[in-house]
């Protein structure tokens, strides 16, 4: 149901709940009914109500305090005019319904070929039996009177029922249709409005909205009733925005209206219709419209003078330079540190040199030839550095295995010999398996280094 009880929660005492009841039918009908006889009803259940000459089935959609609001919102007078509420349909009652609703599609397809042979200017939408089988409304539309008696006799005689034929609006055919709009949910005609008002292209217009008939209008073909929904809010959001009927001028040249955002008071304007737009408040607008009442020309749309400009300019160029200062200094401070020299043996650091003392440190003299130049030449610059780095190596390896050697004999306080047969395990050692051990790399003998061996042993 797309009836919603939100006073159903709600404590309201039972001696004093509203006995009218809402009952809808088919096409999103909806019609009151009084529950004299104080039947236990709940929202969705089949009743049999009362009709002029017969009886027909509905749905309760609604009932309690919300159904007194609705009558008065539809103006409807509780009085006698309200008809009652027989029982609560039973199986037999749905049966005979579910007969005389298999009835409408045939009736339906026959009564346009009559139309068709009668040559009417009418559209018929739609069929709908009584639940007793004995009457059916035709529902059709048309633009001028049409005149259906010829028709209405020919319905009641090949049908066997009485006829009632009743004229409906474009947006009430759509209601009656049902189907679901641009927005994905069921269409608002067939699901809660009743009273249908006038919509007029004005209400585009207020709302900035492409004038697109495709877009504007419904299924029904005229235009979509959700544009009166948000429309006094835009009337009255449109009150703070002034209105621009001729361009603004400036120096700059006169700045012609493109675009105005209404919720954020904002409006756009080009200079001799380029592309550039340019965005200023409601109340710069006031301002401006106000100097050239005055035949004053502000220096452009956002200042009055050319020294404002300037002004704005420097400031952004200061916020800049201070932008990239703060930059600079971040990325200094993410630079990696130098690594620090490894000691060569554990515990000591090496002592640091100031960069002044090594330039003031004489350089060592050669004892032969004291004038001859100390400086290394640059192309044993390299081989110098290798051969320092290669020695400082060997140096720490043979720290590292004497101090290996040393805590090997620790009681005796002498380092071992490194000839000593290795201890033989105990136990048979046949039996135990022989280790896979992983093979290491092949050994070549020593090179012959050719003549200079031979030399020395013929010295």
């Amino acid at each position: 149901m797309n009836a919603f009880d939100w006073l159903s929660h709600m404590g309201i005492p039972v001696v004093d709940k509203y006995n009218v009841v809402e009952v809808k039918f088919k096409g999103g009908r909806k019609e009151y009914y009084r529950n004299v006889d104080h039947l236990q009803l709940t929202t969705g259940d089949p009743i049999v109500v009362d009709v002029p000459n017969g009886h027909h089935i509905g749905w309760v959609s609604l009932q309690g305090e919300l159904v007194r609001l609705q009558m008065q919102k539809r103006k409807i007078k509780d009085d006698d005019s309200i008809l009652r509420i027989y029982r609560v349909a039973n199986q037999k009652d749905i049966e005979k319904w579910e007969e005389s609703k298999n009835r409408e599609v045939p009736t339906i397809y026959r009564t346009k070929q009559i139309i068709d042979e009668l040559k009417l200017d009418m559209k018929l939408s739609d069929v709908e039996f009584q639940a007793d089988n004995s009457k059916a409304t035709f529902y059709y539309s048309a633009e001028d009177r049409v005149d259906f008696r010829e028709l209405i006799k020919l319905l009641a005689s090949e049908f066997k029922i009485r006829v009632e034929m009743r004229q409906i609006s474009l947006r009430q055919e759509a209601g009656r249709l049902g189907g679901i709009g641009v927005c994905g949910r069921e269409l608002c005609c067939s699901t809660w409005i009743h009273d249908f008002k006038s919509v007029s292209t004005s209400a585009a217009r207020y709302q900035n909205l492409s004038l697109n008939p495709t877009k504007l209008s419904g299924q029904c073909g005229r235009l979509k009733c959700c544009l009166n929904y948000e429309l006094d809010t835009y009337m009255s959001a449109l009150e703070d925005i002034p209105t621009v009927e001729k361009p603004l001028f400036t120096e700059a040249g006169p700045a012609k209206l493109q675009k105005t955002d209404i919720f954020r008071k904002l409006m756009w304007f080009s200079y001799n219709n380029e592309n550039n737009w340019h965005s200023i408040t409601c109340e710069r607008v006031k301002a401006i419209q106000l100097m050239n009442a005055k035949d004053i020309k502000p220096f452009d749309l956002q200042n009055d003078h050319s020294k404002d400009a300037e002004d704005k300019i420097s400031r952004s160029n200061m916020e800049l330079e201070a932008l990239d200062k703060k930059f600079s200094t971040t990325t200094t401070r993410k630079k990696k540190k130098k690594k620090k020299p490894r000691s060569r043996v554990e515990g000591e650091t090496t002592p640091q040199v100031d960069s002044t003392q090594r330039q003031n440190k004489p350089a060592p003299q050669n004892p032969k030839n004291p004038n001859a130049s100390t400086e290394p030449k640059e192309g044993n610059r390299d081989r110098n550095r290798f051969k320092k780095n290669r020695m400082g190596r060997k140096n720490v390896d043979q720290n590292n295995k004497t101090e290996n050697k040393v805590e090997g004999n620790k009681n005796t306080g002498t380092p071992k010999p490194r000839n000593t047969p290795r201890p033989k395990p105990e136990g048979n050692a046949e039996n135990k398996p022989r280790e896979n051990k992983p093979a290491g790399k092949r050994r070549y003998p020593p090179r012959n280094r050719g003549d200079q061996n031979k030399g020395d042993q013929n010295e």
